[in-house]
């Protein structure tokens, strides 16, 4: 399991060696909750990052054979392509596997935003509780992402925070893979300053604050244009009293010309 360069990083896309038909293909998300994606710095390579919520949905299914856990995260207002924003985590429990989907990695849309860490560390997490002495197959990693070294630094720093093993067969870091492992060792750890979870309480309390604060700055407004009418007509006012005192002198200078000129 990777992130794509099409998200904040980049993913494996070698398909597994055989087709299994699996259940639950149409399994929807059936739990949500509020995300919010923390306002920051303009990054010069994903651009403007401002405050923004999101919706996380997630569904469970399990049997004798199989359990599924199912992750997406919806943007209201933009749709996204149907591979992006979508974690399945597949366990086997015959063979006692866990496997991450899609097969061609993680990709998430808004980049450079936390999302790709987060949804890892839920699959993570949930594998973990309950299976992990479960083992995860070996990746290969994708090649064109090692030909720019910072989508390969991105790539392989998103795989090594979640604690997967990245190795190179290769001096070039052309030919890299994850190594088999132990779901108990990977880490379900996500950056919470970039994103954290809002419940329907505390989303109605910044709503509230919002609300009120739009009042204050209405009410503030509001005496603004009122102390601009005042100087307005204060202004109109002295220009009245100017344009008299002008006329007045103008009239006073002609008359003291006229008395000096009819003695």
């Amino acid at each position: 399991m990777t992130e794509t360069q099409k998200a904040p990083d980049t993913a494996a896309d070698t398909a597994p060696a055989e087709t299994v038909d699996l259940p639950w293909a149409d399994v929807q998300a059936e739990h949500h909750r509020m995300l919010r994606l923390a306002p920051l710095k303009t990054d010069r390579a994903t651009g403007g990052r401002p405050l923004r919520f999101v919706e996380f949905g997630y569904a469970e299914r399990n049997n004798h054979q199989h359990s599924l856990l199912r992750l997406s995260i919806n943007l209201p207002w933009q749709k996204v392509r149907k591979e992006q924003n979508h974690l399945d985590v597949w366990v086997d429990h015959e063979l006692r596997r866990v496997h991450f989907r899609p097969d061609t990695g993680l990709q998430v849309e808004p980049m450079n935003r936390g999302i790709g860490r987060f949804l890892a560390a839920q699959g993570i997490t949930w594998a973990k509780r309950k299976w992990s002495s479960y083992s995860f197959d070996a990746i290969d990693l994708s090649n064109k992402d090692a030909l720019v070294e910072d989508t390969r630094l991105r790539r392989d720093h998103f795989l090594r925070v979640q604690g997967f093993d990245v190795v190179y067969a290769d001096a070039q870091h052309l030919k890299g893979s994850v190594r088999e492992g132990k779901v108990g060792d990977l880490l379900g750890d996500w950056n919470n300053e970039k994103l954290q979870f809002v419940e329907i309480l505390e989303a109605a309390q910044m709503l509230q604050q919002a609300e009120q604060n739009l009042a204050e700055q209405e009410v503030k407004l509001q005496k603004q244009e009122e102390t601009v009418s005042k100087f307005k007509r204060e202004e109109t006012g002295l220009r009245f009293t100017i344009t008299c005192l002008v006329a007045f002198a103008m009239f006073q200078a002609g008359l003291l010309i006229w008395i000096a000129t009819h003695r």
